[in-house]
């Protein structure tokens, strides 16, 4: 028989398959679920059934496909297919034309594939699809149960990611784009071409780490500060034009951000996830050191491990064939490390089950490890501080389902803090280590135990306070508490002072110190109340910490206190009308309110919003004056009804990662 056409029915078939928006022209479909083609005969067919009996199909993926590794397989057209393999069921048949329900085994490799008619003796070629995972099929590994966390963490192209301190969680807008035609599809016909699976193309550290590269914070030359992505889109279609060359620049919330973008693209359920005083690069280690001088300013001399502000990662959703039931779920991936991490098993992390694949110990270490500050004196020498313990893990955020809400999921990956299960894990976490250490050569502790700083009992008190959260211009207010609880006179040195910091626990600079001296009387307590002037010179993340250090004239013990503030950007707020119809004409109103002294100069907004704008507009505001408001009109027709996000992003001479963003319900026309 000769083949005249056949017809892919790709946009019945891609509605039926969640993948409308990622392609029109090019069949995208899902593993484990039928799809419907119909091909048309040059020559009628009169005798179907003998003609069935001579002819199969054939598909086929990868450069070199063969049936041993199963990139190639045949199967027969019958009246009745097998859902748990390749094969395909005629579905309606006529002398010009049948109509063929094909199956995809919902365990068949994921990537770019040919169809093949082979009749009298002879194959022909009917067109190439594209297989995905299937988070709607059961019999899939990363089948989700739940319909609103599949609109969630498959479909939802408009994200949130958190970051800020622990005390003052701050959010920013991310558009993961990735049911976008020319997006994230990019990687998978990326990895086709190379011949390498594009499962292995995500999970892999030295694959994925070649879309986008990082470099010392703060130090952008020849790329495009982290803070400056709005979204995956722009990042992955920058990779396939410089013919896959690594993009700059990306920071954790960037690599997370691009994961969770061709992740969801390929089908699995993936989110973004921040930890805030995160402890990374510990070498798995529950005892994290963090040195100060006398002066209270963070030194650095220690790079091996710092006290992160904050870190963001991903989940995905998975079965793990290779594991015990209990540990399929969720599944911790950073692709930030030096050394790609996971999939690791939230719950293994949660219970403190090290042993279990992949890399428990680093994500474990990194939410249960207890911070002991150091103060290096003017001889070198080091003294532990009192009071200067700091606990990792205390809040782990993500979105939540179906809103813009931040989700706290600490429960997820730890048990509440100072509760007998947490001292059971822990327990556990030190007791597998230690075996592990009796059998293993290498003289390096996985988990070492914190070392008991003083034994002398502590009879000075020190509290700092401060606002979580300041507007950027604003004075900072802080008060210093001393309390003297000993039975005698103290004499005390007392100095306060505030440093810039990047996400990662680099300082960027001394911003303020005073120093004080006071006589403290038995059992008596001092209050200091200032305020610190306004804070000018700002990493990127606009993260601040305070510090005070307190210590007797005549001992060697030394007290110490700090806190940490975020600085917010003056604010860039977004105003729509009660009532959207879509295809009506509408106007939304942007207004900048400068709170700082100074003019903002060479103000410009960039404004997006699919649906409701057609790409994204550009428009220069100049100067705004100290103090004052700036508004701007924004005309537009949206043209999808249901939720919609538009997002404003400001730049300037003293600003450069202001964002905003608001959702309104359009109703259909």
């Amino acid at each position: 028989c000769g083949i005249k056409k056949c017809d892919f029915k790709i946009t019945m078939n891609n509605n039926n398959h969640h993948t409308e928006e990622i392609s029109t022209e090019r069949l995208m479909v899902r593993r484990g679920q039928p799809f419907t083609i119909t091909v048309s005969f040059s020559a009628p067919i009169h005798s179907y059934l003998r003609q069935l009996k001579r002819t199969f199909l054939i598909v086929q993926t990868g450069s070199h496909p063969s049936k041993a590794d199963g990139t190639q397989t045949e199967f027969p057209i019958s009246s009745l297919g097998d859902q748990r393999q390749w094969s395909a069921a005629l579905r309606e048949q006529d002398p010009c034309f049948w109509t063929i329900s094909v199956n995809t085994p919902a365990n068949a490799p994921i990537g770019q594939y040919t169809l093949l008619l082979y009749a009298s003796k002879s194959s022909h070629l009917l067109g190439n699809f594209t297989l995905l995972f299937n988070p709607w099929c059961q019999d899939d590994e990363v089948f989700l149960a739940n319909e609103a966390q599949r609109q969630e963490y498959i479909l939802n192209q408009e994200g949130v990611i958190y970051w800020g301190t622990e005390n003052a969680v701050l959010a920013q807008p991310w558009d993961f784009s990735q049911v976008s035609k020319r997006s994230s599809m990019s990687v998978l016909f990326y990895s086709h071409q190379q011949q390498k699976g594009a499962y292995l193309l995500c999970l892999n550290c030295d694959e994925f780490r070649g879309i986008l590269t990082e470099c010392e914070t703060g130090q952008y030359c020849n790329g495009t500060p982290p803070s400056k992505w709005l979204g995956s889109s722009p990042i992955l279609r920058q990779w396939v034009v410089s013919q896959c060359k690594p993009v700059r620049y990306g920071q954790c919330w960037v690599f997370a951000a691009v994961m969770c973008s061709v992740l969801r693209c390929l089908g699995i359920p993936t989110r973004v996830v921040t930890g805030f005083t995160w402890a990374h690069n510990t070498n798995s280690s529950l005892s994290v050191d963090e040195y100060y001088n006398e002066d209270g300013t963070l030194l650095t001399q220690d790079k091996s491990a710092h006290i992160w502000t904050f870190h963001v990662w991903n989940e995905c959703w998975m079965a793990r064939a290779d594991l015990l039931p209990e540990y399929s779920g969720w599944q911790a991936l950073d692709a930030t490390c030096p050394s790609f991490c996971g999939p690791t098993p939230v719950q293994a992390i949660k219970k403190g089950d090290t042993e279990v694949d992949y890399d428990v110990c680093y994500f474990f270490a990194a939410v249960n490890a207890k911070c002991q500050v150091w103060i290096q004196k003017a001889d070198d020498s080091l003294k532990p501080a009192l009071g200067g313990t700091k606990y990792t893990g205390n809040n782990i955020s993500t979105k939540s389902v179906g809103s813009e809400r931040c989700e706290d999921i600490t429960h997820n990956y730890k048990y509440p803090e100072g509760s007998l299960q947490e001292k059971e894990v822990l327990d556990k976490a030190y007791r597998k280590v230690k075996k592990l250490e009796t059998t293993s050569s290498s003289s390096k502790t996985q988990f070492s135990s914190i070392p008991t700083a003083l034994e002398e009992p502590v009879n000075l008190f020190i509290h700092l306070q401060s606002k979580s959260c300041l507007l950027l211009g604003q004075d900072v207010p802080l008060s210093i508490e001393v309390s003297n609880h000993s039975g005698r006179e103290k004499s005390i040195h007392l100095v306060a002072g505030a440093q810039s910091l990047h996400y990662n626990g680099v300082p960027v600079t001394q911003l303020w110190k005073e120093e004080f001296h006071f006589i403290l009387k038995s059992n008596e307590g001092k209050d200091s109340t200032g305020c610190m002037a306004s804070i000018s010179k700002l990493g990127e993340n606009h993260l601040v910490r305070l510090t005070a250090v307190l210590r007797e004239e005549d001992s060697i013990y030394m007290y110490f206190a700090q806190e940490e503030i975020s600085i917010c950007d003056p604010p860039l707020t977004i105003e729509f009308p009660e009532n959207m119809v879509q295809y009506q004409p509408s106007t939304a109103k942007i207004s900048l309110l400068n709170s700082l002294t100074e003019p903002l100069e060479k103000c410009v907004i960039v404004v997006g919003g699919r649906g409701l704008i057609y790409r994204q507009r550009k428009y220069t505001l100049g100067s705004v004056q100290a103090k004052s408001i700036q508004q701007l009109q924004i005309p537009f027709t949206p043209t999808q009804a249901g939720p919609r996000r538009l997002t404003a992003h400001l730049t300037c001479l003293q600003l450069q990662n202001l964002k905003s963003y608001k959702t309104i319900n359009i109703a259909a026309a």
